[in-house]
C-alpha cells in the first residue's frame, strides 16, 4: 500500500496559536508544534490514528519487513497507528496490546494488558494462530525530566520488547522497535546480532529533529543462542 508523505513546502507554513490563556509554556509549545506539524496534518487527512504511522511506512518502504499474509504483534499499540499500517499492508492477522485502551482498528485485534505478563506470549500466539511474523515495538516510558533515568527506563523498556520479541518470534522473523541514543542502546544491538541475521538502525524522515529516538530493524530471526 503506498502512502501519500506531507509535501516539502507544507513545512514553511505557520500556525499561530489563537489563545495561550490558561496554558503552560511548555503546552504551549506542544500545541504549536502540534499545529504546524506536516505529518499531523496528513495523518488527519489521510485516516491515520497519529503521525507515528508515517514513521513505520516509512522504515517499511526501505527495509520490507511488512509482508502480505505476515502475523504481527504490535507493542504498546495506542492509539493504533501503527496497528492500521500492518492491516493495510496486507498482514493476516495484526494482535496489539497496550496498558491503555485502544479505540478499534478494523482487521486488528486490539486488547488492553501488560506484554510484561508471563502469560502474554502465550495469550497473543492463542490469538495470532502460532508464532509472530513480526513484532513491532513505537514503546517510550513516561518520562521523570531527568535525563539519566530517563534513558535507563528507556533502555530497560527496550530490553524488554527484545525478550518479548526472542520468544514470540518464528524463525526467519523480523523485530521493529525504538531506541533512543545515549550509549546504552550498543548491549541491545549486541543482544539482537546473536539472534538476528541482520540487524540496522535507522531514523526515518517523520522522526523529528531534535529527537534522540531511533529505530532498530532486525530480520531474519534464527533464535536464541541457547537454542
Amino acid at each position: 500500500m503506498s502512502r501519500t508523505p506531507p509535501s516539502p513546502g507544507s513545512r514553511g507554513l505557520a500556525v499561530p496559536l489563537r489563545t495561550a490563556k490558561g496554558r503552560t509554556a511548555a503546552s504551549q509549545r506542544w500545541l504549536a508544534r502540534q499545529l504546524n506539524d506536516p505529518y499531523v496534518r496528513a495523518a488527519q487527512e489521510q485516516g491515520w490514528r497519529s503521525r507515528a504511522a508515517f514513521k513505520l511506512m516509512e522504515l517499511d518502504d526501505r527495509f520490507h519487513v511488512l509482508r502480505p499474509g505476515a502475523r504481527v504483534v504490535d507493542l504498546g499499540a495506542a492509539p493504533g497507528g501503527w496497528s492500521q499500517v500492518a492491516v493495510r499492508r496486507g498482514a493476516a492477522r495484526v494482535v496489539g496490546v497496550d496498558l491503555l485502551a485502544i479505540e478499534p482498528v478494523p482487521g486488528a485485534e486490539l486488547f488492553q494488558g501488560d506484554f510484561t505478563d508471563p502469560d502474554m506470549p502465550a495469550r497473543i500466539a492463542a490469538r495470532l494462530g502460532g508464532k509472530a511474523d513480526v513484532v513491532l515495538s513505537d514503546m517510550a516510558p513516561n518520562t521523570t525530566g531527568h535525563s539519566a533515568t530517563d534513558h535507563l527506563r528507556i533502555v530497560a523498556l527496550a530490553e524488554m520488547a527484545v525478550a518479548f520479541a526472542l520468544e514470540t518470534l518464528a524463525p526467519g522473523g523480523s523485530f521493529v522497535a525504538k531506541v533512543f541514543q545515549g550509549g546504552s542502546e550498543r548491549s541491545i544491538l549486541e543482544q539482537m546480532k546473536r539472534s538476528f541475521a541482520t540487524v540496522r538502525h535507522a531514523k526515518p524522515p517523520a522522526s523529528r529533529k531534535e529527537s534522540s529516538e531511533l529505530y532498530v530493524i532486525a530480520t531474519g530471526f534464527r533464535g536464541t543462542p541457547a537454542d
